[in-house]
C-alpha cells in the first residue's frame, strides 16, 4: 500500500524513487541562481531581452488572432492589444537598458502600493497572525520605496539579482525536497 500525499499530488514513492532528478534540478538551479547574482547586470539583460520577446510573440498572436475574428465586436480592442504588446515588445529588445529601468520603475510603483494595501488591510482586519501579513506588507512597501529611491542605478542589476536569487531559492526547496524524498521508506 502506498501513501498518498496531501490532495494527491504526488504518490511518496513516486518521490522516494525520483529523487535523484530533484536533487540535479535543485543544484542546476542553484548553479543558475548564483551565477545571475554573479552576473546581475548581464542577467538583468537577459530578462528584459527575454520579456521583450515574449511581448513579441504574445502580439503577433493576438493579431492573428483579431484578423482571424473579424466578425467580432472586439475586434478594434484585439487589434489595439495586440499592437501594444509588439511596440513594446520591440521597444524592450532595441532598449533593454532602458527597457530595464522601464520595469523597476514599474516593480517598484507595484511594491509600493501592494505594501501599502497589505499593511492596511492587516491593520484592519486583525485575523490569526496577521503580524506575519504586516510584516510582509512592510518589507514590500520598503522595498519599493528603495527601488523608487534608487532609479535608476538599481535598475542595472535588481531584476538579475532577483531572478538569480528565485532561482537559488528554488533549487534550494528542490534539493531539500530531495533529501526528504530519499528519506522515504520503500514499500513492497
Amino acid at each position: 500500500m502506498t501513501t498518498a500525499a496531501p490532495f494527491g499530488l504526488l504518490d511518496v514513492q513516486e518521490l522516494r524513487r525520483d529523487w535523484g532528478w530533484f536533487m540535479a534540478l535543485g543544484v542546476l538551479l542553484i548553479i543558475v541562481g548564483v551565477l545571475a547574482i554573479g552576473s546581475a547586470f548581464v542577467a538583468t539583460l537577459v530578462s528584459v531581452l527575454f520579456l521583450g520577446w515574449l511581448l513579441i510573440i504574445g502580439g503577433i498572436l493576438q493579431l492573428f488572432s483579431a484578423f482571424r475574428m473579424r466578425a467580432q465586436r472586439h475586434l478594434f480592442l484585439e487589434l489595439l492589444f495586440g499592437l501594444l504588446s509588439l511596440v513594446v515588445g520591440i521597444m524592450l529588445i532595441a532598449r533593454p537598458a532602458a527597457g530595464a529601468v522601464t520595469v523597476t520603475l514599474v516593480l517598484s510603483i507595484y511594491f509600493i502600493v501592494s505594501g501599502a494595501f497589505h499593511i492596511g488591510a492587516s491593520l484592519g482586519v486583525r485575523y490569526p497572525n496577521w503580524g506575519w501579513h504586516l510584516f510582509s506588507g512592510i518589507v514590500t512597501f520598503v522595498l519599493g520605496v528603495i527601488l523608487w529611491w534608487r532609479l535608476p542605478l538599481v535598475a542595472f542589476w535588481f531584476l538579475g539579482f532577483a531572478v538569480g536569487l528565485d532561482m537559488l531559492l528554488h533549487g534550494w526547496s528542490w534539493v531539500m525536497l530531495s533529501f526528504m524524498a530519499r528519506k522515504v521508506p520503500a514499500t513492497t
